[in-house]
């Protein structure tokens, strides 16, 4: 989170994040997540790797699923959402 501050101080319009709530308590994830949704709304670019795909799908306008290095699946993140494959594999359904 510190390292998202950071950049954040700078100015800058486009965010890259590499498993931001990696580590995180709970409580404090859905936090951070809430704080990029809103810095999206508000124009900020950000692009998002990150292993809990339902927390992603749900901050993300679209989205592509990885296994083993390639792309899987890939669509909005509506399409993905309600992709039974990847509900099966990545959601828990």
């Amino acid at each position: 989170m510190l390292a998202v501050g950071r950049a954040l101080m700078t100015g800058c319009t486009f965010l890259l994040l590499d498993e931001p709530s990696m580590g995180l308590a709970p409580v404090l994830k859905y936090e951070l997540f809430r704080t990029l949704k809103r810095l999206n709304e508000e124009g900020m670019t950000i692009l998002l790797i990150e292993q809990n795909a339902s927390l992603a799908l749900h901050l993300a306008h679209r989205g592509y699923v990885l296994d083993t290095g390639e792309i899987t699946a890939e669509g909005t993140s509506e399409e993905l959402l309600d992709n039974p494959d990847v509900k099966k594999a990545y959601l828990g359904g």
